[in-house]
């Protein structure tokens, strides 16, 4: 399994927010080594940038059902910016 089309992933919940190419990519191959189908959306991760721009990042969405899941794997890999809160509607 792996990434998927957005209207694939009808009950998606965010469960991650990568502010970089690299970090994006570590969390890519963990879920397809676990066998977690996800959808990739850019996010906004704030207006932290000099003139006050948005910053984007790489929103990861999973079913809702592996939710959690997904968050234990992310967060017992060392990637700090798992999601809690819910999700808007969104993948």
């Amino acid at each position: 399994m792996g990434r998927v089309e957005a209207d694939a992933l009808r009950d998606g919940e965010l469960v991650y927010l990568a502010a970089s190419l690299g970090e994006a990519r570590q969390v890519e191959e963990l879920l397809t080594g676990n066998g977690v189908d996800y959808v990739a959306q850019v996010e906004e991760l704030g207006r932290t940038t000099l003139f006050g721009s948005p910053r984007h990042g790489a929103g990861f969405y999973v079913p809702a059902g592996q939710a959690q899941y997904c968050r234990s794997l992310l967060a017992g890999a060392g990637l700090g910016r798992v999601v809690t809160d819910e999700p808007e509607d969104r993948p």
